[in-house]
């Protein structure tokens, strides 16, 4: 079974500029993605999908591989679910990681355990991180997952699973036929609140960078300050 593990780079940011590749707590996201990845030991390959000249230097200065994306799959016009089939067209492996930088604290450890479900029955096509969501949710006017007549405390709120697109495996083909990294019988590892940070805005930017000199280049446990 080949694993190959892509990190997907967009040229530019609408709401972050260049928030892949700008410094980051003394490397870019990229480069703390690819270390990670390396770390891991259980990617047969690791390819940077790309638009960006500049990722292919730092795929290249890594000594990893890289495909030079097409512009109409960098592009606004380009939706999700063509963007997904296309990653598992150009990509030929059995299995997909999806590892996208924007989640720089997903563990060595989470990782193998996910690789682990996905090992663990021949009928499972996908397994990706989640976070929790412990909220009173409303839609449209009405409350999605509690009774306000009769609100119960914050724990005792269904276990909602959201998807925080940390990490995903996906069968090929899976990908391929459904346009999206979930499968057809998707299973779910449920990660850290840390790990499960998503920078989006500039302020997700700020406060990951925050947490990365803490824990990662100072080693230190934030719950101890």
């Amino acid at each position: 079974m080949v694993i190959k593990a892509v990190i997907p780079i967009r040229k530019g940011s609408q709401r972050v500029p260049n928030k892949n590749l700008r410094p980051f707590a003394g490397t870019t996201l990229l480069e703390a993605k690819i270390r990670t990845l390396k770390e891991s030991g259980i990617f047969d390959e690791i390819i940077v999908n790309t638009d960006s000249e500049e990722a292919i230097e730092i795929a290249k200065a890594n000594g990893i591989s890289f495909h030079r994306r097409e512009d109409y799959y960098a592009s606004s016009q380009c939706s999700g679910s063509e963007f997904f089939q296309h990653l598992g067209q150009v990509t030929d492996t059995d299995v997909f990681a999806y590892c996208p930088v924007t989640s720089p604290f997903v563990s060595v450890e989470t990782m193998k355990k996910c690789l682990e479900l996905y090992n663990s029955s021949e009928d499972i096509d996908c397994v990706s991180t989640v976070s929790l969501v412990k909220e009173f949710l409303w839609l449209d006017g009405k409350a999605v997952n509690y009774d306000p007549k009769n609100a119960p405390n914050s724990q005792n709120l269904p276990d909602v699973q959201a998807l925080n697109f940390g990490f995903t495996l996906v069968k090929r083909e899976s990908l391929i036929k459904n346009r999206n990294i979930i499968g057809d019988n998707p299973q779910f590892v449920t990660t850290s609140d840390i790990e499960a940070v998503d920078i989006d805005t500039p302020l997700d930017f700020y406060i990951a960078e925050q947490m990365y000199v803490k824990l990662v280049v100072e080693g230190k446990n934030l719950l101890e300050e």
